[in-house]
């Protein structure tokens, strides 16, 4: 995979062929993205989406970019704040997708090793469920950094590594390059010349709590034996998946090793 090739955090069913995916009718669900509107699929969708909702309005009046959009549904929840939205992405029918479905996201086609934007030119930078995607990692932060104004921020969430593939130094997604954990990410960005203003997680609230424990332990482990078994749910399962809202996840800086996800707040200081 290209090393800008930034799309969204994998769903399980990215462990079986993709050749037995469904179509999503707009991006074919590839096991790389996760997009809006699978039943299957919507426990990982909410759990991305969330981040999104919670920190949307620290985009307000702001140029924001989006590095990496996927399917681009985050994107536009920005636009809903922000001033002005454009986003960067190397895959050339993500760009088009998100021209047609979101109009309101200005798409550019580059790479995120090189993000084709001026110095200083960007408000926000926002890179959610992509940085684990990338080889240079290191190189996409140092351009974040160069786009950013001073006092910008950089907004980034990824799995961690700690939870999402425990025990194992080889990623169990395959899309995966690198996965970090906090420590790890706020080293990376602070090499990258950003001051780690806040590091949160997001973690299962109290109705997927009561999930967790009603299979056995892992809510999430009894949906991944499901896409293995390259067979159909059973219909309990559907539904408790299809039913998961944004609601059902929190963010907070407590228990940072055992949440889901790392979510980032970085900001650029103002040079002296």
């Amino acid at each position: 995979m290209d090393d800008s090739l930034a799309e969204s955090a994998v769903a399980p069913d990215a462990l079986r062929s993709t050749d037995a995916l469904p179509s999503t009718g707009t991006l074919p669900l590839t096991g790389e993205r996760t997009v809006p509107g699978i039943p299957e699929e919507n426990y990982w969708f909410r759990r991305h989406e969330v981040v999104y909702e919670v920190l949307a309005t620290r985009c307000a009046g702001r140029v924001v970019l989006e590095a990496g959009p996927g399917e681009g549904y985050g994107a536009d929840m920005i636009a809903n704040h922000a001033a002005e939205v454009v986003g960067v992405d190397y895959d050339e029918s993500a760009v088009d997708h998100i021209r047609r479905r979101y109009p309101r996201v200005s798409m550019v086609h580059g790479n995120l090793a090189a993000l084709p934007m001026d110095d200083e030119s960007i408000d926000t930078v926002v890179n959610f469920q992509v940085i684990e995607h990338l080889w240079d990692q290191a190189q996409f932060l140092r351009e974040c950094h160069r786009v950013l104004r001073d006092g910008g921020e950089l907004l980034v969430s990824t799995p961690n590594r700690i939870t999402f593939s425990p025990g194992r130094d080889i990623p169990l997604n395959p899309f995966h390059t690198r996965e970090l954990d906090a420590r790890e990410l706020a080293e990376l960005l602070t090499e990258a010349g950003f001051r780690v203003e806040r590091m949160l997680g997001v973690h299962h609230g109290a109705r997927l709590a009561e999930l967790d424990a009603t299979y056995g332990g892992s809510f999430i482990d009894a949906q991944i034996e499901r896409a293995l078994a390259g067979e159909p749910w059973p219909e309990q399962l559907c539904a408790d998946v299809a039913g998961v809202t944004t609601s059902d996840f929190t963010l907070h800086d407590e228990h940072i090793d055992t949440s889901l996800d790392l979510v980032a707040i970085a900001v650029k200081d103002t040079a002296e």
